[in-house]
């Protein structure tokens, strides 16, 4: 049995027709803060950077670091 370990960083938006729209990125730096991930969700509503099927975002709704493990319980036999 082996387990793994990942972290992410979710950052979620409302879009202007008020659907969330979720950006996720993978590991996170361990001294990254609220203030410097709330900047960059700033920097990019500001420059519009991600047009969604539901327009541009247009406010923060959310951010998490968020992490989870895995336990693998089986290994298929010849494997």
């Amino acid at each position: 049995m082996a387990s793994t370990t990942k972290k992410v960083l979710r950052m979620t938006f409302n879009n202007a027709s008020g659907n969330a729209v979720t950006i996720t990125l993978p590991e996170p730096k361990a001294s990254v803060t609220a203030a410097q991930i709330e900047a960059v969700m700033d920097q990019i509503i500001t420059k519009n950077i991600f047009l969604t099927s539901g327009g541009e975002l247009i406010s923060k709704r959310d951010v998490k670091i968020v992490d989870t493990t895995t336990d693998d319980l089986y290994n298929q036999p010849g494997a």
